[in-house]
């Protein structure tokens, strides 16, 4: 009987497991990857969970899966739970040796890797240089992905929209600017509007980056037409090209440095102040090299986390 409850025991959580990490991927083959295993053996799990619980768990539609709101009710009980069992190894080990050595992955994008990070990565290398950093340059969207799937303790940057499992700890705002060469005719006035910037080509970053829809909200907002005669990747980029003359751009305060052969004008008066922060995953246990890299940006956060 003993033994028979422990097996039961160890199924249960091998099927919660597959579930949860099915659930979070929405595909059963990414859970398969995730978990080392086989998708029939993935599927066989949740097979069975949903028969021993009598419920259907997944809506399938081909290869994707959406939970059914049994399973949403499932995911609430056992996500935590699943996740402190996968947890355990990594923070025995990190409370085991402390914080002389371990590993803290960080996503995050260019810009704040460039900008944002440098002083807290050497601040924290110099602390415990035994505890490796890896920094994951992607985008908002992707550093997400990363974040439930495990792939990285935490994220570090700017969050316009705050899903439901996600927690967002802002520690910085920088303001918006306006910047151009200084042979426009905008450096030449004294009061720029936003109907004067509308009138003159932008260039900004790609347009699944977030301040490509920041500057086409203000714009739309006010009912201004605007034009994006460039996109390129990196402040520094947009910075030498707005510099030769080939447009404008709106950038935050946070890449100017006061050494640039440009002419800046604040515009916080129509465009909002972009805010980073930390970004983490409501319920993951975090390492204590991790913590301890979060309480070096925001010390406020000690008794948080």
């Amino acid at each position: 009987m003993v033994a028979n409850t422990l097996r039961y025991k160890q199924n249960r959580l091998q099927q919660l497991r597959g579930f949860c990490y099915a659930a979070r991927s929405r595909s059963i083959s990414k859970a398969a990857e995730m978990m080392y295993l086989s998708q029939p053996s993935v599927s066989l799990q949740i097979k069975a969970l949903e028969r021993e619980l009598n419920a259907k768990l997944f809506e399938r539609n081909g290869p994707r899966i959406s939970l059914t709101r049994d399973g949403e009710t499932l995911l609430e009980l056992a996500e935590s739970l699943v996740d402190r069992f996968d947890a355990i190894e990594e923070e025995f080990l990190a409370r085991r040796d402390s914080l002389q050595r371990g590993v803290v992955a960080i996503a995050a994008g260019g810009s704040t890797i460039q900008y944002v990070m440098p002083p807290f990565v050497e601040r924290f290398m110099e602390a415990y240089p035994k505890v490796d950093i890896r920094l994951y340059n992607v985008t908002g969207k992707a550093g997400l992905e990363y974040l439930r799937d495990g792939e990285v303790d935490f994220a570090v940057g700017p969050l316009l929209e705050q899903p439901e499992d996600i927690a967002f700890h802002p520690f910085v705002s920088y303001d918006p600017v306006l910047i151009t060469a200084n042979e426009h005719p905008l450096a030449q006035r004294k009061r720029i509007t936003l109907k004067d910037i509308s009138q003159y080509p932008l260039i900004l970053p790609p347009k699944h980056l977030s301040t490509w829809r920041l500057v086409e909200f203000v714009f739309t907002e006010h009912n201004l037409p605007y034009e994006v005669k460039l996109e390129v990747g990196g402040y520094e980029v947009i910075k030498k090209y707005v510099q030769l003359g080939m447009g404008i751009s709106i950038v935050t305060d946070i890449c100017i440095t006061g050494n640039e052969d440009l002419f800046v004008y604040p515009v916080e008066k129509y465009f909002p102040q972009r805010t980073y922060g930390v970004v983490l995953r409501k319920g993951k246990a975090l390492s204590a090299p991790a913590r301890k890299f979060i309480e070096t940006m925001q010390p406020r956060l000690k008794d948080v986390l």
